[in-house]
């Protein structure tokens, strides 16, 4: 780690703004060598002493910078079912939103972790449809995206889905998990499109109504990032921050577990979208400035 960086962090009185720059200016990897040079020249934990010196979304989100990716997705799922009540809304985006790649590698820091495993936890914590859901999801049995499209399969699929739901009178939702959990995401893409020449609604309009709850969300949260994850993630920002009350947390964990990931492509899209940038929305929409971390590496 550069030296600059240990020392810039280390004594009293603590500066904020040299937190914030140092820590929201560098990799996860970075971040680490940090800690570690800042543990011997202080002689003390730099995690405790971010704990000690910060409170609030500020502590929240510099704790979750010094995490990987996938241990601070781990720490979200466990806080989100965690004692009483659970947290439908963070289990549905992180579980919803993630490849086979990426759950795969939740579910091994997980149980390094906490020492349980992920699909138990999970499986105490929910139930019905929206439980085998998540837990089919959890498999990672996606098919990988192939060069070869298949046409009679992309038409029996988009059939299979018209037929378990829209045709008949209540909907049969396993065909419905079975098909969005194992195709890959451009299989499913086509799928949807060709959906659309059986069924009056298209895909998103059908799972309005046939699905209500968490199940409705959890459909909805994968059809929308099937379709443009980064679209997906802009606008779970844009919906936090529309209130006066500013859904921080909620901020915060997006920010957090994209900034490595594609958090300049979410940034794109929000542009795109919403016709304002998010750096200015999160400065004016937040009482804490997290815009900072909108300048992340990649």
């Amino acid at each position: 780690a550069p030296y600059s960086d240990v020392t810039a962090c280390y004594g009293a009185p603590v500066l904020l703004v040299t937190i914030i720059d140092i820590l929201t200016r560098r990799s996860y990897e970075q971040r680490r060598q940090i800690a570690f040079e800042y543990e011997r020249l202080a002689k003390k934990d730099l995690v405790t002493a971010l704990k000690a010196a910060l409170s609030g979304s500020l502590e929240a989100l510099m704790l979750g910078l010094m995490k990987s990716t996938a241990q601070y997705d781990a720490s979200e799922l466990k806080a989100s079912i965690k004692g009483l009540g659970t947290d439908e809304e963070a289990l549905i985006e992180i579980v919803c939103s993630r490849n086979n790649e990426e759950l795969v590698e939740i579910k091994r820091v997980y149980k390094e972790m906490f020492k349980k495993e992920l699909e138990k936890d999970i499986a105490g914590d929910t139930s019905g449809d929206f439980a085998k859901l998540l837990l089919a999801l959890f498999q990672t049995k996606r098919d990988e995206p192939s060069n070869v499209v298949d046409y009679e399969k992309i038409d029996e699929d988009a059939r299979c889905l018209y037929e378990a739901g829209v045709k008949r009178k209540g909907t049969d939702v396993g065909t419905w998990i079975s098909i969005m959990a194992k195709r890959s995401v451009p299989h499913l893409q086509k799928v949807f499109e060709r959906y659309k020449s059986y069924s009056p609604y298209d895909m998103k309009e059908s799972i309005r109504k046939e699905v209500k709850g968490d199940l409705e969300k959890s459909f909805l949260t994968l059809v929308e990032c099937f379709e443009n994850r980064q679209l997906y993630f802009a606008n779970r920002l844009s919906e936090a921050m529309k209130s006066k009350g500013a859904k921080e947390k909620v901020v915060t964990r997006i920010i957090v577990s994209r900034c490595e990931v594609d958090l300049m492509k979410i940034r794109t899209e929000f542009k795109r979208q919403h016709k304002r940038s998010l750096y200015q929305t999160i400065a004016v929409s937040t009482s804490l400035n997290i815009c900072v971390c909108i300048s992340f590496p990649k």
